[in-house]
């Protein structure tokens, strides 16, 4: 992903990445990168947890403005536990996720 991060960044398009490898983010040399440290396939939460995901974007889009080095990777404080049992309360209480 660095490599097509920075040549969408000599373009002058700024780019965040969302990854569940952080340290093969830094060894691409990513631009900028959110890790979140859930299990992999899961860099937005469960399928159809609209709000978890939604939480994703919002921090790499913060990223994009608040990340003033390259190679800035800063990690979403949101334990897999928590993103599960959300999911689930969402479901038990008859919402589609």
């Amino acid at each position: 992903m660095g490599l097509i991060q920075r040549a969408i960044e000599q373009r002058g398009i700024p780019t965040v990445s969302v990854t569940v490898a952080p340290d093969v983010s830094a060894a691409v040399k990513v631009p900028r990168a959110i890790f979140v440290p859930w299990p992999m396939g899961h860099h937005f939460g469960v399928p159809f947890h609209t709000q978890m995901q939604r939480r994703v974007i919002l921090a790499a889009l913060a990223l994009l403005q608040s990340a003033t080095v390259s190679g800035t990777i800063e990690k979403l404080a949101i334990p897999w536990l928590q993103v599960r049992r959300e999911a689930k309360l969402l479901s038990e209480q008859g919402k589609r996720l």
